[in-house]
């Protein structure tokens, strides 16, 4: 068999087993919304010696190992004007290492019908590898060159800031790819989380080979790393696999990044940022949300899951069904280590941007005014309760899921209890839930559009509002 046969033919075994593996149910140990209960299947929890975490959950059904990786440091670690250097960090750990170039990791993946990726968001690194069972072995002596051993060469290092910075002026031609950054700049300002996790036009100039290499050995370290594997392996021998390609992994101690609670915003504030060749007029609405742990995260994800969660959400109801003002109208929490954003966002033609926004205020007064009904909170449990167990099916899944949830402090209880805490909320709670987490007159409003025809119409949603342009090279 050629090569070429040979990758053919792996690549092709490879989408089978995942397209298998998404149409099995959820794995024994786990109910299903029918069922009693919901339980997460049993993993375990190592520490090598030189601090690496290592959580491990065998999953027999399908013979494919996937590894999730955390890094517990992200985009705000990201040197002062220098933004995007996490994620460009990431994004260079397959693109040499100190035994194979960019192509030969390529090449070495595709063989074996492997995947490798790795990117930065505010809160932490993080990555996955997915391999065969059959190539495990080769998956892990890759796995481990990609984490341990990267080069980043400086024609790589040059390639990849040229790409990116193109690629953050092409998403400005489309509102939707960028109206995120932009709102989470003006919302939290100097905060870290103000910073673009990608960069911008300008950041991205400033970002050396040094900075990559320097944030790597500053930050990847064995104490400041998760390593979580689900899929068919023997718990014991992937165990002694791990211990030998990272138990030599040097230990260093890593700084802490600052990362202050942000405030949230008093009053009313607007951003438009003018494109002139648009058509649509895109928006996003909110103020500082709240965190990953905190105690009302399940009866707040209810609550906007009526609210902005689903297609028959109340702002998808009246913006979309039945207006037809837009192609769709949602809310959501970003939940992060501290206070992430919460945002309502949807779009609409020019000349009905105020009737879209103004309807879009209608619906979050009525929220606060009307609430729900027993009815709907049913409703909505019954709604969680049946799309969560998909969210938890192949290993791949599994074993994100487990780092993530070690990067919170969070263990299996987050899942096992996951629809108690679901079931025992009332329209009291939903109320109370309202009216603590969703802003209903502190508002920070971003729109993306043609100045020219709605600067008028939307001066009126805020006493203060700041105005740029989309070709400015910042957000």
């Amino acid at each position: 068999m050629t090569r070429a046969k040979g990758l053919m033919r792996h690549r092709l075994l490879c989408f089978a087993l995942l397209t298998v593996v998404s149409l099995l149910a959820v794995p024994a140990s786990a109910q299903t919304a029918a069922g009693p209960g919901l339980k997460l299947p049993s993993y375990k929890r190592i520490t090598l010696k030189n601090g690496l975490t290592v959580l491990l959950m065998e999953q027999h059904e399908v013979p494919i190992v996937s590894f999730s990786f955390m890094v517990k440091t992200g985009a705000i670690a990201d040197p002062e004007g220098k933004d995007g250097l996490a994620s460009l960090t990431a994004g260079l750990l397959r693109k040499g290492t100190k035994t194979r170039s960019a192509d030969q990791v390529a090449a070495d993946l595709d063989f074996i019908g492997g995947q490798f990726d790795a990117d930065a968001s505010a809160d932490y690194t993080s990555g996955s590898a997915e391999f065969l069972k059959k190539d495990l072995n080769t998956g892990l002596d890759l796995l481990a060159d990609v984490l341990l051993n990267p080069t980043f060469p400086e024609a790589e290092v040059t390639k990849m800031l040229a790409q990116r910075i193109d690629g953050i002026k092409a998403d400005k031609d489309e509102a939707r790819g960028v109206i995120g950054s932009y709102y989470q700049s003006y919302l939290y300002g100097k905060h870290p989380y103000g910073r673009p996790t990608d960069g911008d036009e300008t950041s991205l100039t400033h970002i050396q080979r040094a900075d990559a290499v320097k944030f790597f050995e500053t930050y990847y370290a064995p104490g400041n790393a998760i390593l979580a594997v689900a899929g068919d392996f023997s718990t014991p021998e992937m165990e002694r696999l791990l211990t030998q390609r990272f138990g030599a992994w040097k230990e260093r101690p890593v700084p802490a990044a600052s990362l202050p609670a942000p405030a949230s915003f008093h009053g009313k504030k607007l951003l438009l940022v003018d494109k002139p060749d648009s058509t649509q007029t895109f928006f996003q609405i909110g103020n500082v949300g709240i965190t990953r742990n905190n105690p009302d995260r399940v009866q707040i994800e209810v609550v906007n899951t009526l609210f902005g969660g689903r297609f028959t959400s109340m702002l998808n109801t009246e913006l979309r069904i039945n207006s037809g003002l837009t192609y769709g109208a949602r809310s959501s929490f970003d939940r992060r280590r501290v206070p992430g954003p919460f945002a309502i966002f949807s779009f609409t033609k020019n000349k009905t941007t105020e009737q879209a926004l103004d309807m879009t205020l209608d619906v979050l007064h009525r929220l606060h005014e009307k609430g729900f009904t027993a009815e709907e909170l049913k409703s909505a449990k019954e709604y969680i309760k049946g799309q969560f167990p998909p969210r938890i099916e192949t290993s791949d899944q599994l074993a994100r899921l487990m780092a993530t949830l070690a990067f919170y402090g969070l263990d299996q209880t987050e899942i096992d209890g996951y629809y108690a805490r679901i079931d025992v909320m009332t329209l009291a709670d939903s109320k109370r839930i309202i009216e603590q987490y969703f802003p209903a007159d502190n508002l920070v409003f971003v729109l993306i559009g043609k100045a020219g025809e709605i600067q008028g119409v939307v001066k009126k949603y805020a006493p203060k509002m700041d105005t740029k342009s989309i070709t400015e090279p910042t957000f």
